[in-house]
Order: C-alpha cells, then sequence, then structure tokens
C-alpha cells in the first residue's frame, strides 16, 4: 500500500513538473509555425534576428530578404563556409530557406547598446572618409552609397552595416579581401574590398561601429542607376 502510494506521489510529481516545463516553453513550439522553425537560427543571431552581444553573430533583422536568402544559399551550397552555419541548412530546400529569410527580414527589434571605448581620432577619421566619401585614389567608393545614407542596406540585395560589431565587419570584409567569401558576379565586394589595406579594414569597421542607428531600420529601395559598380547581388 505505501509503496503505491508513493508511486502514485512520483507519477504526481513528474507529472506536474513536465506541465511546468512544457508550460514555460515559449506556445509557438507546438505550433506548425515560421516562429518555431526559426528556432535553430535564434541561437546565435537573437530571438528576432538582434544579434548577440560576442560581436560574431550578426544582426540579421530587417536586412533584405533577397541578400538573406542569397547568404543562406551559399552556406547550404558551400560558397560560402562558416561550418555551423553549413551544417544547419545543408538538407533545407529553396522554399524554406526563402521563408527563413523573410521572416528575419520583417523583424524590428532595438538595436542594442554600443560599446563604450575611445577610439585613436585618426582612426575614426580614416574609417569616416571610406565611409561617406570614399577614396578615389584607391578607386573605393563610399560605404553609403551603395548601404544606404543610413547604413541600412538597398533592395533587394544589399545588407545594412548598422549595428554590427567591429570583429564581424573585421572579419568579412577580410574573407572578402582574401577570397574567403564570394558573390554573384560581378562581384562587387570583392573588387571593393581588395583595394581596402588592413588599416583601412580596422578603421572602417570602428567608424561604422559608433554610428547611432536611424530611426527607420529598413532598407532603402533599389536604386540601380546610381550604384558606384555593376554588383551581381543586385540583379
Amino acid at each position: 500500500m505505501a509503496m503505491n502510494v508513493l508511486g502514485a506521489a512520483c507519477a504526481l510529481g513528474v507529472s506536474a513538473a513536465a506541465r511546468a516545463q512544457d508550460e514555460a516553453l515559449p506556445a509557438f513550439k507546438t505550433l506548425d509555425s515560421v516562429e518555431a522553425r526559426v528556432q535553430g537560427c535564434v541561437t546565435c543571431h537573437g530571438q528576432s534576428g538582434q544579434g548577440t552581444g560576442n560581436g560574431y553573430f550578426p544582426r540579421i533583422a530587417g536586412k533584405p530578404a533577397a541578400y538573406l536568402y542569397n547568404q543562406l544559399v551559399a552556406f547550404r551550397d558551400g560558397t560560402r563556409t562558416y561550418p555551423p552555419m553549413n551544417y544547419l541548412v545543408a538538407y533545407l530546400p529553396d522554399a524554406y530557406l526563402r521563408e527563413i529569410a523573410e521572416h528575419f527580414a520583417k523583424q524590428r527589434p532595438a538595436f542594442a547598446a554600443g560599446q563604450e571605448t575611445k577610439p585613436d581620432p585618426s582612426v575614426v577619421a580614416r574609417g569616416a572618409t571610406i565611409a561617406t566619401r570614399g577614396d578615389d585614389s584607391k578607386q573605393i567608393p563610399a560605404c553609403v552609397t551603395c548601404h544606404g545614407a543610413g547604413l541600412t542596406g538597398m533592395e533587394p540585395g544589399i545588407p545594412g552595416l548598422v549595428g554590427l560589431r567591429p570583429p564581424y565587419i573585421v572579419a568579412q570584409l577580410t574573407r572578402w579581401r582574401v577570397g574567403d567569401r564570394r558573390a554573384a558576379e560581378p562581384d562587387c565586394m570583392k573588387r571593393i574590398a581588395t583595394r581596402l589595406s588592413e588599416t583601412d579594414v580596422f578603421a572602417v569597421a570602428t567608424w561604422l561601429s559608433l554610428q547611432e542607428p536611424p530611426r527607420d531600420h529598413s532598407p532603402t529601395s533599389s536604386n540601380l542607376l546610381r550604384m558606384p559598380l555593376a554588383c551581381g547581388s543586385q540583379r
């Protein structure tokens, strides 16, 4: 009798614990929804795609859907290499990747607070020059001509830069420079990145990290007529 009572008590305890655990989980985990299907993304990129504090997992919220889709396809097909991402999307079909891209493109979470730093003013000045005016001597166009005056990107395929941390920006520009990262031809970013010195890369990353996000996080509309270089990602 005592054993039966103990067994019943244990069963009730387990049932209550399981019920409490279920109640603690977000409701969407029981639904066939895009919010449930992107849970593999949010561990690194944040629940709304806002990025994470370590600087290496970028903000993807609000970036153009076509840009996000192109990156997911590149990770899946191996033309862009980062093993965790390659593994995560290895067997996902185009329709699934497009749904993920469209989901995060619609998100508008608040930007994280900027890091408290006191960079060298000369570094900031060089970064500002490249980002806002370019460098004619190196045939480097200004970042804002493609990524938008507010650095929020341009439809359909150019990403926003605002809110990205310096380690991520430096890593990506370096990969463009050495050929580890590629885009559809004509690959305008490769042409630009190979003209940047390591000092330029660091300066641009530093300046970008100091910029306040605009009130409107949305990418600008497509403007192929004013782009300084032909860019395959905009086709």
